[in-house]
């Protein structure tokens, strides 16, 4: 079981394009919104290097650009707990 986090804010066109996807295929992550809460978004800094958004942690590592986390969640999806779908 992977620990997944989604690091986004709701302005961003891409964040919502992700957004989107998670609603569509009902799946639910832990989400931290990083202009709600600064911590989030210092947190984002410490782990990944930049603010960037929308970033989906793996296991602690970042993974930006909202199509690549489609894709990754598209060929993943088994690792989603399934408490949280």
């Amino acid at each position: 079981m992977k620990d997944l986090v989604l690091y986004y804010y709701e302005e961003c066109p891409y964040c919502q394009r992700v957004l989107r996807y998670l609603e569509e295929k009902n799946i639910k992550l832990k989400m931290k919104n990083t202009r709600r809460d600064n911590a989030a978004r210092e947190e984002l800094l410490r782990l990944g290097g930049k603010t960037q958004v929308p970033c989906l942690m793996i296991d602690g590592k970042p993974l930006y650009e909202s199509l690549d986390i489609i894709d990754w969640l598209e060929k993943n999806i088994v690792y989603v707990p399934r408490a949280l779908r």
